[in-house]
């Protein structure tokens, strides 16, 4: 038996690589952008709210959600590791810091777009709700 270890992994992480971006998980905070600003596309639909400046979080924060009108269970985690891999990609770029998005998930379009098109329209809804 040989005593090596590995330092690191080789190929992209599995989670979120930039630190500025967490993940929402308190349901308060799902509320809070549900009653913000909000925009539709095909296959996303995006709710986004500035916080506070009393507000100790920093950074982006998103948190993806999926009804039951988007199928059963298979359908619904589907579409929401579509979702993480389009807000990975995208927010980094073209999220602000101190703001707070809610990706949600539509019924048969975000499992089924091509991922350019839910990436743009990812983009696109970011610049409306920053106009």
């Amino acid at each position: 038996m040989s005593d090596q270890t590995v330092d690191h992994m080789d190929g992209p992480p599995a989670v979120f690589a930039c630190p500025a971006i967490t993940v929402l998980t308190k349901r308060a905070d799902f509320v809070r952008c549900s009653k913000a600003q909000r925009f539709g596309t095909k296959g996303i639909h995006l709710q986004a709210r500035k916080r506070h400046a009393d507000e100790t979080a920093d950074g982006i924060r998103v948190g993806f959600t999926c009804s039951k009108k988007v199928g059963n269970a298979v359908a619904r985690n589907r579409a929401k590791r579509r979702l993480r891999e389009v807000a990975r990609l995208v927010l980094k770029d073209h999220g602000r810091d101190g703001w707070d998005y809610v990706l949600v998930g539509r019924f048969e379009t975000t499992a089924a777009l091509p991922f350019t098109q839910l990436q743009s329209d990812l983009i696109r809804a970011l610049d409306k709700v920053h106009t």
